[in-house]
C-alpha cells in the first residue's frame, strides 16, 4: 500500500533562483530554470549531499558536525510572502532578499505542510520536504539594507511564514511556470506531540 497520498493540490513555481557560491550573504539571484541534482542545484552555496550542522540542530550534533543535508533548498509560497510584505508595510518582498529557491503559488497554510511531503514536477523531479524554515536575522539584514527601517521587523512578520526547507528524492529539471503536484504522508498526527511542545 502507498505510504504517500497524492492530492490535488498544486503549485505553479513563479519565481526561481539560486544563492551564488561566492559571497557570503543570504541573496539568491533570479533564474529561469535550475538543474536538480542529488545535491540539490547545481551551482548553488546549499547544495550539496552533506553539510555542517547549524544552530538549528544544536540539540542533536555539536556545531560544524558534518550531517546529511536536508536543506538544499528553500521553498517559499507567494501569498504568504505578500502576508509577510504587508506586516512589515512594504508593497512586497522581493524572494532574492530571503535566499529562496522557489516561490510557489497556489497551496494554503504553505509552511506548516507536513515533514515528508513530497512535491513532484511535470519530468518526476521530486522534492522532499524536511520542515518549517525558521525566521533568522539573515533575511532581515538584506531586507534592511533595501528598505531602512523596515528589516528589523522580518523575523516576527514571517513567525510561521518563512516556508520550508527541502531536499531531493529524484533529480531533474524546474522552471518557471511549472506546476509541483503534493503528495503527503498517509499517517496521523502523533498523539503525544503536544505534550512534547509542552501545550
Amino acid at each position: 500500500m502507498p505510504a504517500l497520498i497524492p492530492t490535488e493540490f498544486t503549485a505553479r513555481i513563479t519565481w526561481l533562483g539560486k544563492v551564488p557560491l561566492e559571497g557570503d550573504d543570504i541573496r539568491s539571484q533570479a533564474v529561469e530554470s535550475l538543474e536538480i541534482g542529488w545535491g540539490g542545484p547545481e551551482g548553488e552555496r546549499h547544495a550539496g549531499r552533506t553539510r555542517p550542522s547549524c544552530s538549528r540542530v544544536t540539540s542533536q550534533h555539536k556545531r560544524g558536525t558534518e550531517i546529511a543535508n536536508v536543506r538544499q533548498m528553500c521553498l517559499m509560497s507567494a501569498e504568504e510572502l505578500a502576508e509577510i510584505a504587508g506586516s512589515l508595510e512594504l508593497d512586497d518582498v522581493d524572494p532574492q532578499l530571503a535566499g529562496a529557491t522557489l516561490v510557489l503559488e497556489g497551496i494554503p497554510d504553505f509552511s506548516h505542510l507536513p515533514p515528508s511531503s513530497r512535491l513532484q514536477g511535470p519530468d518526476g523531479v521530486t522534492l522532499i520536504i524536511d520542515m518549517q524554515n525558521r525566521p533568522c536575522n539573515l533575511p532581515a539584514r538584506e531586507i534592511e539594507a533595501e528598505h531602512a527601517g523596515h528589516g528589523k521587523a522580518f523575523k516576527g512578520a514571517a513567525k510561521g511564514k518563512r516556508g520550508v526547507t527541502a531536499w531531493v528524492e529524484r533529480p531533474g529539471r524546474l522552471a518557471l511556470g511549472d506546476e509541483l503536484r503534493l503528495h503527503v504522508p498517509d499517517q496521523r498526527v502523533w498523539a503525544h506531540l503536544k505534550a512534547v511542545r509542552k501545550g
